[in-house]
């Protein structure tokens, strides 16, 4: 299990946490996502063999948020 932080842009509100939240989650091979407003950043805990940061970022942005 590996952990990474992504920055995430576009958060306004507790909507949009809980949207990056779920489209994370629901990645395969994704174990946890905890989203912060206030950092602007998602912490994600995944393996490594089953899904990739890039992949995470994809999501992010395909939910319409910017991620780096």
């Amino acid at each position: 299990m590996e952990t990474t932080v992504l920055k995430v842009g576009g958060m306004s509100c507790g909507g949009c946490v809980a949207s990056v939240t779920k489209v994370l989650q629901e990645l395969p091979g994704v174990a946890k996502a905890e989203v912060s407003l206030e950092k602007g950043e998602a912490s994600v805990d995944f393996e490594a063999g089953r899904v990739t940061r890039a992949a995470l970022a994809q999501a992010i942005v395909d939910a319409g948020f910017e991620a780096s």
